[in-house]
């Protein structure tokens, strides 16, 4: 992806010097292992609005600790120390967050009515407060509809790999638009409607595993601007379709347990997932990213125009 680093975005919320140190899942070490995090994400995957599912504040805090490691805490307006890798990914996540907005400012108008109004990136280590409760790290990024807030620590990058994930430039941008997906979703009256109909337990999956793959053809939305402009490489959509496979809810739990259940999935197959990033990078258009079967089929379009 052709991009250029400029600084930080007006729209990231920075409280890396605000929250615990040490961050990350912790691997190995005397940490959660991988074995022991799957089973947290598979575990966890029933709240949604989130890349791999928020996870259950408990189990999250459990991720965070364990093997006698120390968390350390530093003071609210400490400076942010990190390292050069670090500097590189936040100037990444400013960029792909910034040309995502101005995307969506040009084209939610445009395909249905509604005018779009920017959600802010919090960027954290450890844990942090978000308006839907706790965040941590095991949580891994996500989006808050009632502060309107993507939530990420950048720990997450190192984590991915171990589900098989692609940590390039492009992966992290697939990431960083589903997360502005829901926000878009949010925008819409689809998060409210999904929520409703969440509450019914015979529907709750299969609603939460459409929610998630429209957020991913929203992703592939703003994939399809970066071809009209240009700025995308050779290799950046295989990067995405990378990701997109690693966290399947299939994969997933083919890797914590060898079998799959499909009755507790609540993002969708590594396939879906796939497939339904491409239908928006293929085609640009919203209204293609109707991921509600046939009989919810004026769930996205009496919201959307």
């Amino acid at each position: 992806m052709e991009w250029t680093p400029g600084g930080t975005s007006s729209d990231i919320e920075d409280r890396r010097g605000d929250s615990g140190g040490g961050g990350g899942f912790n691997f190995g070490g005397g940490g959660l292992g991988l074995g022991g995090f799957i089973l947290v994400v598979v575990i966890g995957l029933i709240s949604g609005r989130g890349f791999i599912g928020s996870l259950l504040t408990g189990l999250g805090a459990a991720a965070g600790g364990g093997g006698g490691q120390q968390v350390r805490q530093s003071r609210p307006g400490q400076p942010v120390q990190e390292s050069s890798a670090e500097h590189h990914d936040v100037q990444l996540v400013s960029f792909v967050l910034d040309d995502a907005q101005k995307t969506w400012t040009a084209i939610l108008p445009e395909q249905t009515g509604r005018n779009y109004r920017h959600a802010k990136l919090v960027l954290f280590r450890n844990r942090t407060q978000s308006g839907c409760g706790n965040a941590q790290s095991a949580t891994g990024p996500f989006y808050c509809p009632e502060d309107e807030r993507v939530y990420i620590d950048l720990s997450f990058w190192d984590e991915l790999k171990q589900l098989g994930g692609n940590t390039g430039e492009f992966a992290q941008a697939y990431v960083i638009t589903h997360e502005i997906g829901h926000h878009v979703q949010n925008i819409l009256g689809i998060e409210q409607k999904a929520q409703q109909a969440m509450r019914n337990p015979a529907t709750r999956s299969k609603t939460s595993v459409e929610l998630e793959l429209q957020a991913d053809c929203y992703a592939g939305i703003w994939a399809h601007s970066t071809q009209q402009r240009h700025i995308l490489d050779p290799g950046d959509i295989d990067q995405a379709m990378q990701n997109a496979a690693a966290v399947g809810d299939d994969h997933i739990q083919k890797m914590q347990r060898g079998t799959v259940s499909p009755e507790s999935f609540t993002h969708g197959t590594s396939a879906e997932r796939q497939g339904w990033f491409k239908r928006g990078f293929q085609t640009g258009q919203v209204k293609a990213c109707n991921t509600f079967d046939v009989g919810a089929d004026g769930y996205q379009s009496s919201d959307a125009n």
